[in-house]
């Protein structure tokens, strides 16, 4: 399929969705891979940051980096496992971000909602976004509209794909999303205030798809991330209804280079917020 990448304007709704479920199947595939990692084959260790990375992370990126060298040869990649920091070049208007293994402590740890995410981001803003749960057989895509696809690990998403929305929030309280390995003062104080009536916790980028497809109202994030961590998930909420903003109430961005790549938090919503 030729998706003319270069010439893919934000306006142009259908290339958009075409574009997500090409990045769907790249993500099953790196699933699929993951999977595959045998538990003596792992080989965890950490990083400098103390987080760790093991196999599974180096083989899904190794290949999700071949593959969208295949489709999108001029589009510069920003992917977590081969980051460097102290990169010279300027942040293109156009480029995207991966993270090839989100949630390698739940991988670790036997837990099942660990993701692989790619995202195409355009002027700071998340257009198109994939995420895959190999170990629940779920992937979410979302261009100009948000899908899920219900497949095996490795399978191809375009015949599977569910059109899925965001719920208004109901006045009975907020269902709310929080996560496991990274729970913190911020996060629970501002829980704390508001009403509250149901709390699940989760792990990796998967609370973005539980508020996509009309599972949760909100989940909040008051401590720094990785734009890689939250840039498709962000795009799939968007598509589906929802948005995520940062701590000062406007739109999360990308491209943050003078900063890492690091959000300071957000708080991502069904539907935006009134007041």
């Amino acid at each position: 399929m030729d998706l003319k990448i270069s010439d893919l304007k934000i306006s142009d709704l259908k290339a958009r969705d075409e574009l997500a479920v090409e990045l769907g199947n790249i993500v099953s595939e790196a699933g699929q891979t993951i999977m595959a990692v045998q538990a003596a084959e792992i080989g965890a260790r950490r990083k400098s940051d103390g987080s760790p990375v093991c196999r599974a992370d180096i083989k899904a990126e190794e290949l999700i980096l071949a593959r969208l060298a295949a489709i999108m040869p001029d589009v510069p990649v920003i992917a977590e496992e081969s980051f460097a920091p102290d990169r010279g070049a300027a942040v293109p208007e156009r480029f995207l971000l991966v993270d090839p293994l989100d949630g390698t402590r739940e991988f670790l740890s036997g837990h099942s909602d660990f993701t692989v995410n790619i995202a195409l981001i355009e002027a700071g803003d998340p257009i198109v976004g994939a995420i895959c749960a190999p170990a629940l057989g779920q992937v979410y895509v979302a261009g100009a509209t948000a899908f899920r696809a219900d497949v095996a690990a490795g399978g191809r998403v375009a015949d599977a794909l569910k059109v899925i929305r965001t719920s208004p929030v109901m006045g009975a309280g907020l269902r709310a999303l929080a996560s496991r390995s990274h729970m913190n003062p911020g996060t629970e104080h501002w829980l704390a205030q508001r009403p509250v009536s149901d709390l699940q916790r989760a792990g990796s980028s998967l609370k973005f798809c539980l508020i996509a497809r009309g599972d949760a109202d909100v989940y909040p994030r008051i401590a720094p991330t990785m734009e890689w961590d939250t840039a498709a998930g962000h795009a799939i909420v968007n598509a589906a209804g929802g948005c995520v903003l940062g701590l000062d109430g406007s739109p999360l961005r990308y491209g943050k280079k003078d900063d890492g790549f690091k959000n300071e938090g957000f708080i991502a919503w069904g539907r935006k917020p009134v007041g």
